[in-house]
């Protein structure tokens, strides 16, 4: 018995058509949409101040009134976190959208994540809910589930365990389930998109993945029939790396161990999961908290041709006066110029200026103020990327920790009842699991200095302030020698921003992986937009264009 779990949706943005592609492209039981994100959160916690009755993803209501009828009719069940902060709400107003377009449809929701009067100082407090209130709506009959802040895996675990009708403490087949929720989470990425060997396939537009889910919880990966992109044990493995850490993927419902995740080729399009091993969840859930950090704003000088280090030193220079008051002052030269460059942009540099305070003056009009004033008066060649503004809020993610009997997690279904979901009846606390023994190295041999990408992958995410880097080898060789040259110390030289961070790197040997959890590189979060890239998309591929000493055996 095969449970088939599609994804329309990897964000709150992603591609708008992706729900009828899912429903028209082939057969599907459930199909599911992530909306939420920490920066979500955080932007559905501003809508509902200016609106009580926002605070989820309107787009996905949008697109069910295109597609509804299609689910309706094909039998496929709806799972979605875009109830963002008001589940209660969306469900309301899907029920609304299905009376006027005349479809049957049953519509529950979950609720209970939300913490935030007891975080009085927080615009939005969620805890990260498991999967089990969702599968008690759709035991009870539900057509359409809509939920808050679940973790991304629940919307494939609360599916399969209503499906199959597994226990609270079958781990291995929830922990099976988890694994093929992480893939699925991310829509493209499982498909070729954001894919560090891209050109393996045609990614112009990928289709969204699916999973064949089985009862043990092993599943095969796959996608639609004739849709673009493709999926390969590379692709699945680069999306099993993100936003993850160590061996051990803790969740509200299980523990995912996935040193024990094995991936096989079963043919085009498909690849197989199995053998993954679960425990008992941690004794706590995660609750992610949203603050409104203060107020920001940013110039970006452009510095032209010659003398561009005493070009930067007299603007900032400059600038200083009209700076005193603010809290945090941050520069970052960009040294993208070329010498003797065929054109102009080409020639050019960029000095960034980002400055942060709770007053919205102090980086507001003192700030516009003072670098406009210097449009005829600083270095040759000025001007900006763009006018500075009056400054926007900028927010901070924060991870607490409460016990799992702190939220009343509720399964409000169709007709009213209110189904209480008992939080986990086990639970174990968090331990490192031993570094597991590397393989044999390379023998001896002659190297060339060449960029990392050509013997390896990477993908690359964020987790509030950190970073993770995911890295893999596609061959047993090129993981022989990947496991002992990349080492913590070895990616500190490569990435010269992580060296005064605490850098840890996880071995997962069944994947040919390496994972680096860098602490703190993000500052508070990505709202923070503490660096170039504030989610840390890119660093993986600024890891694979720095160069080695390579085996030619490699190459």
């Amino acid at each position: 018995m095969t449970l088939r779990i599609g994804n329309a949706s990897g964000f709150y943005g992603d591609r708008f058509d992706a729900m009828r592609d899912m429903l028209t492209g082939g057969d599907l039981d459930v199909l599911t949409g992530d909306y939420l994100a920490e920066l979500t959160m955080l932007i559905l916690g501003r809508d509902r101040l200016k609106d009580p009755a926002a605070g989820y993803a309107r787009t996905f209501l949008r697109q069910l009134e295109d597609c509804l009828g299609l689910a309706h009719e094909r039998g496929v069940k709806i799972v979605t976190n875009a109830g963002g902060l008001n589940p209660a709400g969306l469900a309301d107003a899907v029920r609304a959208l299905a009376d006027r377009l005349g479809i049957p449809v049953r519509v529950a929701h979950v609720e209970g994540d939300d913490l935030t009067a007891a975080h009085p100082h927080s615009l939005a407090a969620h805890a990260y809910l498991g999967g089990f209130g969702i599968a008690a709506c759709l035991r009870a009959g539900a057509d359409v589930v809509v939920t808050g802040r679940v973790t991304d895996a629940a919307l494939v675990t609360g599916p399969a365990a209503a499906h199959f009708g597994w226990k609270e403490t079958e781990y291995d087949r929830l922990a099976g389930a988890v694994v093929a929720g992480h893939v699925l989470e991310c829509g493209a990425q499982a498909t070729g998109g954001n894919y560090a060997f891209f050109r393996d396939g045609d990614v112009r537009r990928p289709g969204f993945p699916l999973a064949e889910l089985h009862d043990d919880g092993s599943s095969v990966i796959t996608k639609h029939p004739g849709t673009g992109g493709f999926v390969d044990v590379g692709t699945v493995t680069a999306q099993l790396l993100y936003e993850t850490a160590g061996a051990r993927y803790a969740g509200p419902d299980v523990t995912a161990r996935l040193d024990t995740v094995r991936l096989a080729q079963d043919g085009p399009d498909r690849v197989r999961i199995e053998g993954v091993r679960g425990e008992a969840p941690p004794p706590t859930l995660k609750v992610g908290l949203n603050k409104l950090g203060g107020f920001r704003n940013e110039v970006v000088f452009v510095l032209t041709g010659l003398d561009i280090e005493a070009k930067a030193a007299l603007v900032r220079e400059q600038m200083e006066p009209a700076l005193g008051k603010a809290a945090d002052v941050r520069w970052e030269l960009a040294r993208t110029d070329r010498p003797d460059a065929p054109s102009e942009e080409t020639a050019s540099a960029l000095l960034r200026l980002v400055v942060r305070d709770p007053d919205q003056e102090v980086v507001g009009r003192a700030l516009s103020g003072a670098a406009v004033e210097l449009a005829l008066a600083s270095y040759p060649g000025f001007h900006v990327l763009a006018p500075p503004g009056k400054g926007s809020p900028y927010g901070v993610f924060e991870d607490v920790y409460v016990p799992h009997g702190a939220v009343d997690h509720v399964a409000v279904l169709h007709d009213g009842r209110r189904i209480p979901v008992p939080p986990a009846p086990d639970t174990a606390v968090l331990d490192e699991v031993p570094e597991p023994p590397l393989p044999e190295p390379l023998p001896p041999g002659p190297t060339r200095h060449a960029p990392l990408g050509l013997v390896a992958g990477a993908r690359s995410g964020d987790k509030g302030g950190n970073a993770n880097v995911g890295v893999w080898a596609r061959t047993d060789d090129a993981w022989r020698w990947l496991a002992h040259e990349l080492t913590a110390d070895r990616f500190r030289e490569l990435i010269p921003e992580s060296r005064p961070l605490k850098v840890t790197r996880h071995v997962l040997p069944d994947l040919r992986a390496l994972n680096f959890v860098v602490e703190g590189i993000l500052g508070a979060g990505v709202a923070d937009r503490h660096r170039f890239d504030p989610q840390a998309k890119a660093l993986g591929e600024w890891l694979r264009s720095r160069h080695l000493d390579i085996p030619e055996a490699l190459l």
